[in-house]
């Protein structure tokens, strides 16, 4: 990202704006294999009565980004960062990947529309209600 687009643009998530607010109020915990960053609030409480607890995403600000050990920790689920402890992840845990919904990849069910597999006929055991 360059410069030009860090000073003008909201939507990548780190403006200068935001470079100052963390340098005034919060305290780096961290990082991810992404690249993503964790802060704490430095001072104070938030509206919660806890420090405020956020992430800076190195790309895009998605929300599915945030791994698993990671999201505990922002949502006040354990009270120590994963730097802190030894994080083993479950067996059924995946790799991240990225939302796909409106994408050709999103999850659609059988008897979708947009599903690629045909519907099964109906078997004659619907009855439709009919008001009297």
């Amino acid at each position: 990202m360059g410069i030009f687009s860090e000073i003008f643009s909201w939507w990548g998530g780190n403006t200068w704006g935001t470079r100052v607010t963390i340098w005034r109020q919060g305290r780096q915990v961290g990082s991810d294999e992404l690249g993503n960053r964790y802060y704490i609030q430095k001072r104070g409480v938030g509206p919660l009565g806890v420090p405020r607890r956020w992430v800076v995403y190195k790309d895009l600000a998605e929300a599915s980004k945030v791994p698993p050990e990671w999201h505990g920790w922002l949502h006040y689920t354990v009270d120590r960062p994963p730097t802190e402890e030894s994080y083993t992840p479950r067996p059924w845990q995946q790799p991240h990947r990225m939302n796909m919904t409106g994408t050709g990849d999103a999850y659609r069910p059988s008897g979708s529309i947009l599903s690629k597999a045909a519907r099964p006929r109906a078997t004659g055991d619907y009855k439709p209600w009919r008001p009297s």
